[in-house]
Parts: C-alpha cells; structure tokens; sequence
C-alpha cells in the first residue's frame, strides 16, 4: 500500500500544528520547514478547514491550529480524508468492476482484511502521538525556520 504525498503533507501540517499549539502555523512555515509547494499546502489546508480537523485565521499574523485536541484526531481519519477510497483491487469498484469472479474471489476478500487491518492500526495513532517527541521534532526543524518557537524544557 502506498499513500500520496498529499497525505504525508496533510499530515505534516497537523504534526506542526500540534507541535506549535496554540500558536497559529502559517503556510508559509509548513513550506520553508518541508519544502514543499505552497499552493500545494494551501489546497491542503483548505480541505482540512472543511473537514473541520483545523480552523484558519485570515489576513495579517493569519494561519491555522487545529480545530480539535491532537488525541482527538487519529491518522486513519485523515488518510480517508486525502486517499478517498482505497479501491486496491478492481473489484474493490462495483461501478468499474470488470472481474468476473467478483463477490467469490478470495483474493479480493483477503486484500479487503488487508486494506481495513492497515486503516486499523492507523485508527490507533492520534496526531497527539506523531507529535509526542517534541521537543526532538522542534530541534530538528528549528534551524530550518526562523520563527519556530523553541522546544519546551519539562522538568524531569
């Protein structure tokens, strides 16, 4: 199974958006730290407002957050989100479907047990979890953007 690149970056914004929380994230971040295309991101943004899993502030000091608590977003969420389907074989497809072994192939029932245990490990792991290493996640992005805010020391 391969995922896009607009799931890695869909992803990424939100890992940075739980990392810099409560502060705004510009778009502008997520492209300098990334390097990634910013109407690329701006897309990406756009349909993460819609689906309700950031909120957008416009205009001058503008950017995003996320719009619910990072352990209440989980990664499956937003693969379904940006992958739309997972059609991995044909007859995954009834209105493509051209196999004509359709409903008794059981390559087709295995690649469904398949497609939906990979979507159920990532049902486990919230954005709170990919952003859990924070303060490695910021030094490592830190020299890469002005304007990070700096890792958190925590006692202990």
């Amino acid at each position: 199974m391969r995922l896009t690149s607009y799931t890695n970056y869909a992803l990424r914004c939100l890992q940075l958006a739980a990392l810099r929380a409560p502060a705004l994230v510009r778009v502008d971040d997520v492209v300098k730290v990334h390097g990634l295309a910013r109407p690329h991101i701006v897309k990406i943004v756009h349909e993460m407002g819609k689906a309700g899993l950031i909120e957008t502030q416009r205009g001058r000091g503008g950017g995003f957050r996320l719009a619910r608590a990072p352990e209440d977003i989980n990664v499956g969420e937003v693969v379904r989100l940006t992958e739309g389907p997972f059609d991995v074989v044909e007859c995954f497809n009834r209105e493509t479907n051209t196999c004509p072994l359709i409903g008794i192939c059981k390559l087709s029932s295995t690649f469904a047990r398949a497609t939906q245990a990979f979507l159920d490990v990532l049902d486990g792991v919230t954005i709170a979890d990919i952003a859990a290493n924070r303060d490695a996640l910021l030094a490592r992005i830190g020299p890469l953007q002005d304007g990070i805010v700096a890792p958190v020391r925590t006692a202990g």
